[in-house]
């Protein structure tokens, strides 16, 4: 039998934006339209691919930091897909927003843009949370990293892109999982054991004390069988409460 062909992995970054909201943390959401060739039609948070000039500004203004390119890809696809800022100083106001979005959306080198408007970057506003890295034979493979953040005070509701997603909203971890095991949603493997492990925090606080205590190892789901069929399964020491699920279950893309 033939090897299975893998991809090289895609570097890549999302961010898991938090806000104060009733007995439980709101989540930002975005749902992918359904043409997407990843994902397609999925509740997931904003995030993309890192780009070289994503690179290229960490090695500019954050050579130490090793997840700076990501922490640079979070922050641009949120301005993008989103239209709201995060991890820079001083925080733009709506005008200045308004004009860096559109500017990424018109091509402009988001380094460019920041520095036209005097802004920079605050990159602790980011903190790491996991890093995943499927592998599907045959697919386009991405290592991304998990950023979590809160929102900052005064910062403009969110308002879609309306190419790669189609809608944005706000939700607990547990209202989403809820929507998606009644049928009303779309999630992959990875965003539900991310909101698997959400829905146990009661703050970002509590969240971001969990992933400086677990760390990001890379997460690389396997199959593995046993006696009732075959599982896609992920390490049960990276703080995740649920760490298998029936393969014919899991949406892996």
């Amino acid at each position: 039998m033939a090897e299975p062909q893998y991809a090289d992995p895609i570097p890549a970054a999302t961010l898991v934006l938090f806000r104060s909201g009733g007995n439980a943390p709101e989540l930002l959401f975005v749902e992918r339209a359904a043409a997407m060739a990843f994902a397609g039609g999925a509740l997931v948070f904003p995030g993309g691919r890192v780009d070289a000039a994503d690179a290229a500004l960490a090695l500019r203004d954050v050579p130490a930091d090793p997840h700076g390119p990501a922490r640079i890809a979070a922050i641009r696809e949120m301005i993008e897909e989103a239209g709201i800022a995060i991890g820079l100083a001083p925080l733009p106001d709506a005008a200045t927003l308004q004009a860096v979005r559109a500017a990424l959306h018109s091509g402009t080198a988001f380094a460019d843009s920041l520095d036209m408007h005097g802004l920079a970057l605050a990159l602790d506003a980011l903190v790491p949370f996991g890093r995943w890295c499927p592998r599907h034979a045959n697919m386009r493979i991405f290592d991304t990293m998990f950023f979590i953040a809160t929102l900052p005070a005064g910062a403009p509701d969110p308002v879609v892109d309306g190419t790669e997603n189609v809608r944005a909203f706000w939700a607990s971890a547990q209202a989403v999982l809820d929507d998606a095991d009644a049928g009303r949603a779309t999630i992959i493997f990875p965003t539900r054991r991310n909101l698997e492990r959400l829905a146990r925090y009661a703050s970002f606080d509590h969240a971001a004390a969990d992933a400086h205590r677990h760390g990001t190892p890379m997460i690389t789901p396997w199959v593995e069988a046993r006696s009732d069929g075959e599982y896609l399964c992920i390490p049960d020491d990276a703080g995740y409460p649920v760490t298998a699920e029936r393969l014919d279950n899991a949406k892996r893309a």
